[in-house]
């Protein structure tokens, strides 16, 4: 995979000018894939696609759908670990990643990180509006969610999801008690996690008047997605200003990630809150109804690409979100690589409005 090592080596994670880079990385993902994937083969011989050469550009990629994956496990070689979907919809996806995926992935990591700012040295806390790693779970978001805590030393882990035998509860009541406790120290408090439970922590402290002014350096990351909460998601201006009103965090120190196992490339947003899509990815917004490409301001389903991973064919999937490209000059932080908006999900079940989640998830929480 001497084109991926290339790719993935590449100094600015948003240079535009490596367009044919990224292209001859995936037909080298592809070769690969029909030859030691025979279900991804059938897939490609479906739509004439028998070789490299009748890959004219990224939208000539065969397209495997995420729900697809939740229902059939594909496997294109040996692999070095499994990594699974969170299952929201009751299916799940197995991805498996070989070494020079893990290899790539840490050095987009470290870029986009290092990019935007979010690797420092100083000691801090973590508050994780997620899962605590429990044995029992296997999924991605786990996984993330630690790796995350590495980017600054971690002085202490908290965690609001907590294994039971009834399976994960929440635990507003040790949030709130850490926060009492952080206020008065100096180092940094770092949130990350879901940003629906995230929201609901605000909520809570809004409607307890619990009011506090973390350490300067202070930062919320959000990745995961709203989940069941999706519907009803808090649009960003308010989540902004409750960040502010009960923790005295403000807009700028609130970055947000969007990612996917079965896409498992970083995008970060920028000062302006956009996604751009780095070097390692190309993303395609396609017509719901007959999966032909769309110009960029188009809403239509998101299609990921990238040659990140060989041991599994997830070198271009469909997601069941609806999305718009936008231009990278619309955006004021720079960079001219086009962003992504996410608008919304294609039928999505288990859907609870944010109060009704909110309101059966603080029920008898005492601050």
């Amino acid at each position: 995979m001497k084109l991926r090592r290339k790719l993935f080596s590449s100094k600015d994670p948003y240079d535009c000018n490596r367009s044919e880079l990224f292209l001859g990385a995936c037909k080298e993902n592809f070769n690969h894939l029909i030859t030691h994937c025979e279900d991804y083969k059938k897939i490609a011989d479906g739509l004439n696609i028998r070789s490299a050469g009748d890959i004219k550009s990224v939208h000539d990629i065969p397209v495997i759908p995420t729900m697809l994956m939740k229902q059939h496990e594909f496997r294109a070689g040996p692999y070095t670990i499994m990594a699974t979907s969170s299952g929201t919809s009751g299916h799940a996806s197995h991805i498996f990643f070989e070494w020079g995926a893990l290899i790539s992935a840490l050095k987009m990591s470290v870029k986009l990180m290092r990019y935007h700012g979010i690797i420092s040295m100083k000691p801090c806390r973590y508050i994780v509006m997620g899962y605590k790693p429990h044995r029992s779970n296997k999924t991605a978001v786990v996984k993330t969610a630690y790796l995350t805590t590495l980017l600054a030393p971690a002085i202490s882990r908290k965690y609001i999801l907590k294994h039971t035998h009834d399976g994960y509860k929440p635990d507003f009541e040790g949030i709130v008690a850490a926060l009492r406790k952080y206020e008065k120290g100096k180092a940094p408090v770092r949130f990350m996690g879901f940003p629906s439970y995230t929201f609901f922590l605000f909520q809570l402290l809004d409607e307890k008047k619990l009011y506090f002014k973390l350490p300067k350096g202070s930062k919320i990351m959000l990745g995961g997605g709203w989940k069941q909460f999706y519907r009803e998601a808090a649009d960003k201006e308010t989540f902004y200003k409750m960040a502010k009103k009960t923790l005295g965090i403000d807009e700028e120190n609130i970055v947000e990630f969007f990612g996917a196992v079965e896409h498992p490339i970083l995008y970060t947003a920028c000062t302006g809150h956009h996604f751009h899509v780095p070097v390692y990815s190309n993303i395609v917004i396609r017509d719901p109804v007959n999966l032909e490409p769309l110009e960029n301001g188009k809403t239509g389903l998101v299609n990921l690409i990238s040659p990140l991973c060989k041991a599994s064919p997830i070198l271009s999937v469909m997601t069941d979100d609806l999305g718009i490209l936008h231009d990278g000059s619309d955006c004021p932080c720079g960079v001219k690589s086009p962003y992504l908006e996410i608008i919304g999900r294609v039928a999505p079940t288990e859907i609870k409005t944010c109060a009704a989640g909110a309101a059966d998830i603080l029920k008898g929480v005492n601050v």
